[in-house]
C-alpha cells in the first residue's frame, strides 16, 4: 500500500487526534519529496499541520521519528518477502526469484520506506526494536540462501550460506538501488531490474557451481532424502564447509 493512501486515511484520522500517525505520514511524504535527510522535525510539523513543539509528544527527535518509518518499512519489507518466498515452493529457485523480483518491487512501489530503511544513516544497532525488524526481513533473504546451498551438488565447495545471503542482498540492494526506483535520473537500462538481477544471480550460482534449473520441490537437494552417509566436500576458498 503506498504511503499515498495510507496518509488520506492518516489525514483523516489526525483531525480525531491521531497526531502520531499524522507526523509519520507528514515525514514520509517529505521523504519522498526531498530523501530522507531533506528535511527537519519542523517540516514534517507544519506539513501535519500542527505547531513545531507539537512533534515531541511522540518523538524525541527527528531520528526518533525517521526510525518509526524505517521499523514499518522493515515489518512491510518482510511480509512481502516472506509472502513471495512462500517457503521455497514449488521449488527453491523459482521461490528465490520472487523474492528478488519483491525487493525491487518494493523499493519502486515504497519509495519513501526504503530511502528511511536504507538512506537515512541511521544508527540501526543503537535501536533494538529497529534492528529486530531489519534481522527479521534479512531472514528470510538468509533462509533462501540456506536453501539455495544445499543444492550443490555433493564435493562442490560453497560459502557459508550467510556469505550467500549477504552477496544476493548486495546484489538486489545495488539494482534495486541504481536501477529499480523509477527515478528519471537513473541510468536507462536495455532490460528490466527484474532481469538484471535474474541475470546476476544466475551468474553468479553457475559460477559457485550449483544447478539453477527449475525442478519439483520433492528434487530439491533441501527436500531429498540421503541414501547413505552424505560425503565429505573438499575444503574450498570458503573452507571446508560445517
Amino acid at each position: 500500500m503506498s504511503w499515498r493512501k495510507e496518509r488520506g486515511r492518516a489525514e483523516r484520522g489526525y483531525h480525531h487526534g491521531n497526531l502520531k500517525e499524522a507526523l509519520l505520514q507528514a515525514a514520509l511524504g517529505l521523504i519522498a519529496e526531498k530523501g530522507a535527510a531533506g528535511f527537519t522535525f519542523a517540516d514534517a510539523a507544519r506539513m501535519a499541520g500542527v505547531s513545531p513543539a507539537a512533534p515531541y509528544r511522540h518523538f524525541r527527535d527527528r531520528d526518533e521519528l525517521l526510525s518509526s518509518i524505517a521499523q514499518r518499512g522493515f515489518e512491510q519489507f518482510e511480509a512481502l518477502l516472506t509472502q513471495a518466498w512462500d517457503d521455497g515452493r514449488p521449488d527453491t529457485v523459482s521461490a528465490f526469484e520472487r523474492v528478488g523480483k519483491a525487493y525491487l518491487a518494493f523499493a519502486r512501489n515504497e519509495p519513501a520506506f526504503y530511502s528511511a530503511m536504507f538512506e537515512s544513516g541511521l544508527p540501526v544497532d543503537s535501536n533494538p526494536t529497529l534492528m529486530a525488524a531489519s534481522e527479521r526481513a534479512f531472514g528470510i533473504i538468509r533462509a533462501a540462501a540456506e536453501r539455495l546451498a544445499a543444492l550443490a551438488p555433493p564435493g562442490t565447495p560453497r560459502p557459508p550460506a550467510m556469505m550467500m545471503a549477504l552477496h544476493i542482498w548486495s546484489m538486489s540492494h545495488g539494482v534495486a538501488s541504481l536501477f529499480g526506483r523509477g527515478d528519471a535520473a537513473r541510468r536507462k537500462l536495455p532490460m528490466s531490474p527484474e532481469d538484471l538481477l535474474e541475470a546476476e544471480v544466475l551468474i553468479y550460482l553457475r559460477g559457485l557451481g550449483f544447478p539453477t534449473d527449475r525442478r519439483p520441490a520433492a528434487k530439491d537437494a533441501a527436500n531429498a532424502k540421503p541414501s547413505g552417509p552424505p560425503p565429505v566436500p573438499p575444503a574450498g576458498p570458503w573452507g571446508t564447509p560445517k
